[in-house]
């Protein structure tokens, strides 16, 4: 009698099953009535392979509750005195209209790594080598160093103290720059070429109204020139741009004070993100403006404008910009259409993840992909483009992100590691899915214990 090979299956290491890293929080059942990222029947999914991918649009369907981090509370004062170099301050005062209520005793383990990258960031010139290490563990909330933090890991500040004030005092000028050139509407900038063709001398200049005649206007900055160089013509393709910009900003984190509402703060954090988002379209013509980049941009600036230290607070707009620049130069690739199908586009990287997940669990490979015939492109594609902003409440996010911003081999490949976790952390669940369950599920992520995952996600290096 003959019996036929089995497939020799990988075993599931130890340590994935640890209790030590057992939820606190049971896993709920996910709610029926969720709308779905992209689609929410096997038969729409199908139809959705065929759609190219940077034409996914972000949803908006309400995002996971948000938990916001806890308030800090300020570190003992540091008894070193550099009268040369100027001393980060660190204590994070959030403001009073977020939520309070998760405010948590900071662990041993918290206390012990805030003073670790404090001592760090009082160095003349930071090891980032050992800032790296330190923060891929997490950055605690009651230092109030994560903006300082997150600015040296994507290179904005650099490692060398001394140089700081020089650097900020001219990035700040630059982007300043940026919004008083880039921000002018097309009379403003037919009457700024008529001041200097006409004002040759301080009396014209007093005379002049800076009215062009009719017989002056140049033909290529008339409003009805359809010239590809006219001021005007690029002036109402940039307005379709702000527009799409000012819908999406408006629907960034609804449910929290800080981006939402009707209060000042509100109006004026959406005003510095709309900001940043138009003036980086303008400076990269060849991607411009594409849904999701708000909420990449949303965590950059809650971190920044939350800065103990108030003068940089009053500059997190501008710092903003130059880092989410930072960040989304590694991740630019996957904004551009024309490349989805190249070895840098977005198609390629969900490859990578689908073959990693094969390596290290090639049974739950083999469920997803060929028994119940689950594209990873239906889900990884808002995980890994959106930087699993809208996986995890807000909180937990900013915690992924530390240990993302802190790889040495940057972001990219630490979230792919991040994305294999969260399939092994549910493998079970998906074993046992069909399509329209595992699809489900996959779109709307369960709550997890993040540390766990993000342990998961460090074994998986190779």
């Amino acid at each position: 009698m003959f019996h036929s090979p089995q497939m020799v299956k990988k075993r599931v290491p130890e340590w994935l099953n640890s209790s030590l890293w057992s939820s606190s929080t049971p896993s709920p059942s996910i709610d029926d009535d969720l709308v779905q990222r992209y689609t929410s029947n096997p038969t729409a999914a199908a139809a959705a392979a065929t759609t190219p991918i940077s034409s996914y649009s972000v949803s908006d369907s309400d995002p996971p509750s948000t938990v916001e981090p806890p308030i800090p509370v300020a570190p003992p004062k540091s008894t070193r005195e550099d009268k040369h170099l100027p001393e980060p301050q660190f204590s994070d005062s959030f403001p009073d209209h977020e939520d309070k209520s998760n405010n948590t005793a900071p662990s041993p383990e918290d206390i012990s790594r805030q003073s670790q990258l404090l001592a760090e960031l009082s160095r003349k010139v930071i090891n980032l080598h050992e800032l790296r290490r330190i923060s891929s563990q997490g950055i605690p909330d009651g230092a109030g160093i994560r903006s300082t933090v997150w600015k040296l890991l994507l290179g904005y500040l650099p490692p060398d103290r001394g140089l700081w004030l020089s650097e900020l005092a001219k990035k700040r000028s630059q982007y300043k720059h940026f919004k008083d050139e880039l921000l002018m509407n097309p009379s403003e900038i037919t009457r700024k070429m008529d001041n200097c063709t006409t004002c040759d001398n301080d009396e014209l200049k007093c005379q002049s109204k800076g009215l062009l005649s009719r017989s002056e206007i140049p033909r290529g900055e008339h409003p009805l020139s359809l010239g590809k160089s006219s001021v005007w013509n690029q002036f109402f393709q940039d307005t379709e741009i702000i527009e799409q910009i000012d819908r999406d900003v408006k629907r960034t984190h609804p449910d929290m004070h800080f981006f939402s509402g009707d209060s000042q703060d509100a109006k004026s954090n959406q005003d510095a993100l709309k900001t940043i988002l138009v003036i980086f379209a303008k400076l990269n013509p060849g991607i411009r403006y594409v849904q999701g980049m708000n909420e990449i941009l949303a965590p950059l600036f809650y971190v920044l404008k939350n800065d103990p230290n108030e003068e940089d607070a009053a500059s997190a707009e501008a710092d903003t910009f130059f880092c989410f620049v930072e960040l989304l130069s590694g991740f630019r690739d996957h904004f551009c259409q024309q490349l989805d199908n190249s070895v840098v586009g977005i198609r390629s990287t969900i490859t990578r993840l689908s073959q990693l997940l094969k390596e290290h669990d090639e049974e739950l490979w083999r469920h997803l992909e060929i028994t119940t015939k689950v594209n990873p492109q239906f889900y990884a594609f808002r995980w890994i483009t959106l930087l699993l902003t809208q996986e995890f409440n807000f909180a937990d996010s900013l915690h992924i992100w530390d240990t993302l911003l802190s790889d040495p081999e940057g972001p990219q490949e630490n979230l792919l590691r991040v994305c294999c976790a969260m399939l092994i952390l549910i493998r079970r669940r998906l074993l046992a899915g069909d399509f329209t369950s595992n699809l489900k599920l996959l779109q709307n992520y369960p709550p997890t214990n993040i540390s766990h995952l993000l342990y998961v996600a460090n074994k998986l290096r190779v």
